[in-house]
């Protein structure tokens, strides 16, 4: 890649990093641009992954207290994760290079849908949290809402925050705070086993990946400062906007 597309993926990275800092969806930005600089669509989506691991890092350090405060929880569901992120990366890696193109434009589309209602969830999410335990009595379901949206997580990753947010709601009453540190931690377990499974694939883009990691960071640290100066809600929608576009670039193209 020339000078110039460096300079570009760097840009798309930082702006994923504060995007997904503030309003969450940032793969909807740097995905695109790493295909348009021209790497494969495969490895791009593998390039994303793993270059995104630190932001999912910092993401959970930051919550850690809450995550120890529901130990029990996250040695129950973070092995579902792990699984979940290696067998999306492993059916990533058996997709073909066509077939994913031409997967590119509905993954898109999903993940748009899901950053649009992330919000509405939020708030359903709120109104069903009122403090307690694992219902026992569907543990299994849950356990299979987790291992799906991890599916998707290891395959694609955009728009998984928001399937796991909601998973969680549906048989863990507790505070959104909670939930939401529990699902950090679950998107990075998830994110790294992908990552890790992808290290021996090949096809990661190592030159693209150290740049957008480093801008990756640095855009979430911007974000973090920021936070209080731009609504999330307003970012939300820029960034619907923005994969609604692109998706119907890909569906187009």
């Amino acid at each position: 890649m020339t000078i110039w597309q460096y300079i570009l993926i760097a840009i798309g990275a930082f702006l994923a990093g504060g995007v997904n800092a503030l309003a969450g969806g940032g793969s909807l930005i740097s995905f695109p641009i790493l295909t348009a600089v021209g790497v494969p669509a495969v490895a791009a989506n593998i390039t994303n992954t793993v270059a995104l691991c630190p932001g999912y890092f910092g993401a959970t350090l930051a919550q850690w207290k809450e995550i120890l405060a529901q130990k029990k929880r996250a040695l129950l569901f973070v092995p579902i994760a792990i699984i979940g992120g290696l067998a999306g990366g492993y059916l990533l890696l058996r997709t073909g290079e066509k077939e994913f193109k031409a997967l590119i434009p509905y993954l898109i589309l999903a993940a748009t849908v899901l950053l649009a209602l992330g919000n509405p969830l939020r708030r359903w999410i709120n109104r069903k949290t009122v403090g307690g335990e694992v219902n026992r009595r569907v543990i299994l379901g849950e356990a299979i809402g987790i291992l799906g949206a991890t599916i998707y997580g290891g395959y694609f990753g955009a728009g998984m925050s928001v399937i796991l947010l909601a998973v969680l709601a549906i048989a863990v009453n507790d505070s959104i705070t909670r939930l939401n540190a529990l699902k950090q931690l679950l998107a990075l377990a998830t994110n790294v086993a992908a990552a890790v499974f992808f290290l021996f694939s090949g096809l990661v883009n190592w030159p693209a990946a150290v740049v957008m990691a480093v801008f990756a960071l640095a855009g979430g640290a911007a974000g973090g400062k920021i936070s209080g100066k731009i609504k999330p809600e307003v970012l939300r929608w820029v960034v619907v906007s923005i994969g609604a576009l692109v998706s119907l670039y890909y569906f187009i193209h």
